[in-house]
């Protein structure tokens, strides 16, 4: 009986297996781009009404994380409608808020809903910094890495169901596991944390989609660095499923020449 299961598991991953268009890695896809997003707007709903969201109207950080993402957006929308691959953002509506938490945390959910923790931006210190960050973890969003870890819960702890089934039967279950892939709330790293080939993707493409948006990628190493030296030996919350060492800081320093390719300073 386990050999059955375990030939229908793997039987399902090679079928359910696509080739992701921004990394061209394949990736487990055993829920669609449309049901999460789906799920992503009630969710997003749901967390802005349980915490506590600064104005952007008289509010200079929840401004600047407004003005941010909508660069760093308007800067990915063209270079992918350019490619002639506007399928990566099929259905995204952008939003950017702050949130008051004194968590250093920022993510990203389907669709392009954006939130960022006030605890961040002591860290991120300036703009370009905050750039870093969003462009980063926009890209995991982009680069469907919450989908690709919702697909590997909803196989390894609720038998592959579909999300649909899964949502109407096992609601709380499947908001964890949503919350969870995303990075959002104190399961943080309790299920599938990024692994380090999602981490050099986002760390990839975030620098990209930064310098697209008009900031400096360079100021991702002293960003990091910052992070790495800010909790001590407790690393910040940010950082639980966040590998920071030697290795990061090389591979971001690999990927600088062409995000310089990408960089044109906003006037």
């Amino acid at each position: 009986m386990k050999k059955i299961f375990f030939f229908l598991l793997s039987a399902s991953f090679f079928i359910s297996c696509t080739k992701n268009l921004v990394t061209g890695r394949k990736q487990l896809d055993l829920v669609s781009e449309t049901e999460l997003q789906n799920l992503a707007t009630q969710e997003y709903q749901t967390f802005l009404n349980n915490n506590n969201v600064i104005n952007s109207s008289n509010n200079r950080d929840a401004e600047m994380v407004r003005r941010v993402g909508s660069r760093i957006s308007a800067a990915i929308t063209s270079f992918y409608d350019k490619k002639g691959y506007s399928a990566v953002l099929e259905g995204y509506q952008w939003e950017f808020n702050l949130v008051d938490n004194k968590e250093a945390n920022a993510w990203c959910m389907p669709g392009g809903k954006v939130v960022v923790y006030t605890g961040l931006l002591p860290l991120t210190q300036n703009e370009a910094g905050l750039a870093i960050v969003m462009g980063h973890e926009i890209a995991h969003a982009v680069a469907q890495h919450g989908s690709e870890r919702m697909s590997q819960a909803l196989l390894q702890q609720l038998g592959g169901i579909a999300l649909q089934v899964a949502v109407a039967n096992k609601p709380a279950e499947t908001q964890n596991l949503f919350m969870t892939a995303y990075g959002i709330g104190s399961t943080v790293g309790a299920i599938l944390p990024f692994s380090r080939k999602e981490e050099s993707e986002a760390d990839k493409y975030g620098l990209y989609f930064a310098a697209m948006g008009g900031y400096n990628p360079q100021e991702a190493i002293p960003f990091w660095e910052r992070m790495s030296a800010a909790g001590g030996a407790k690393p910040p919350e940010f950082l639980s499923t966040h590998p920071s060492d030697q290795t990061r800081m090389e591979k971001i320093n690999g990927y600088m020449p062409q995000a310089l390719k990408y960089y044109d300073p906003v006037k």
